[in-house]
């Protein structure tokens, strides 16, 4: 097993930082929070010039066809900037869902717009907030005819197609929906975190293909790929929230002294720094059993799910503590890094519903 990633997917996430760190700074995300546009259009076109959206996509289908590797490198980047983009949903789930189960006409339909990112997609599974990832489903289609509610839907205000979970006599599945077609009511909703916005979608006899062998096996094969790319994007951030942290540590003094020389600081700074890099080497194993259809994946991307949601929460409630009073205060970007990090733990199902799954698949 090689343990560390190749020159050349190196330089695919340099230059993935060099982007970001130029285009998307913290300002952009606070931007987006504060304004009326749902995300960063421009980000989005620049993300899909570099062939971003299309890293796992076939050329034929118009993709780059990079491999998951290099995708998990981007998704730790995308994190790491906050970027203000709808990638995760469309990329990690709806692109995935139609390259693992669907048909050639469905694929020639939708993956060279997802890909060069003329078309958002995004997930439509969860019917009221704090349901898990996999239970409760009331959906249903009939004779090719989707109804029932989905939300909170994660870019669902701007996504033009869902893979949607429902069910059609009893059996579970998913259905690739068209949200600019006949049949589909959009909502906004009030978010955590209003730099990626979520919708209420309901569904009256909208037209919807069926993805073949998305049944509940499929589905849970691919949350578990979502989860390892999603794993990346929280590492990512979470490494940029530590950094920030330390960096305002070592700047700030009392009595003389900069508040990073005391023993309790110091203390929960290593431990941070051991959360984060947890993370990364479970996000790090998760992505070489994705990128090798290890039998260990399922294992893996549960492990890289768990800590990388733990990293990057127990790292923002640090940061703001380590901020004192102003980082409570709206004028810091450490609510930024809070808001994205509770938004990116509730999505794919919870922490607790992640570790009830690990211990499942382990016993």
């Amino acid at each position: 097993m090689n343990f560390d990633f190749s020159d050349e997917q190196k330089l695919l996430q340099q230059t993935a930082r060099d982007y970001l760190e130029a285009n998307s700074p913290l300002t952009t995300c606070r931007e987006i929070l504060e304004g009326d546009q749902p995300y960063a259009t421009d980000l989005w076109k620049g993300a899909a010039e570099m062939g971003w959206q299309g890293a796992v996509v076939p050329e034929q289908y118009g993709g780059a066809e990079f491999g998951y590797l290099e995708l998990a490198m981007i998704a730790f980047e995308v994190g790491r900037a906050l970027a203000p983009i709808p990638f995760g949903p469309s990329v990690y789930v709806a692109t995935e869902a139609i390259l693992r189960f669907g048909s050639d006409a469905q694929k020639g339909a939708w993956l060279p717009k997802l890909a060069d990112g003329s078309a958002i997609g995004t997930f439509a599974f969860t019917e009221k907030p704090g349901q898990n990832a996999v239970a409760g489903i009331e959906a249903s289609v009939s004779g090719g005819a989707l109804s029932g509610t989905k939300l909170p839907v994660a870019d669902g205000d701007v996504a033009n197609v869902a893979i949607v979970a429902a069910t059609e006599g009893g059996a579970l599945g998913l259905y690739v929906v068209d949200l600019d077609g006949a049949g589909v009511t959009r909502e906004g909703l009030d978010s955590f975190d209003m730099s990626r916005t979520q919708a209420k979608l309901a569904f009256d006899g909208a037209a919807a293909e069926k993805l073949a062998g998305a049944d509940e096996a499929g589905i849970a094969k691919l949350l578990d790929v979502a989860a390892v790319l999603q794993a990346f994007e929280q590492v990512g951030a979470a490494e940029r929230a530590l950094e920030i942290t330390r960096e305002f540590i070592l700047g700030r003094y009392a009595f003389g002294k900069p508040i990073a020389a005391n023993q309790a600081i110091k203390h929960r700074m290593a431990d941070l720094w051991c959360k984060v890099e947890l993370a990364r080497s479970n996000a790090y194993y998760a992505a070489w059993a994705l990128s090798t259809d290890d039998p260990e994946l399922a294992t893996a991307a549960a492990i890289a799910r768990i800590s990388a949601c733990e990293a990057f929460e127990d790292t923002t409630v640090e940061m703001i503590e380590f901020h004192g009073g102003v980082g409570y205060t709206w004028e810091y970007d450490c609510h930024l890094f809070y808001r994205r990090a509770k938004l990116l733990s509730s999505q794919l199902g919870t922490p607790k519903y992640w570790k009830n799954l690990l211990i499942d698949r382990l016993v």
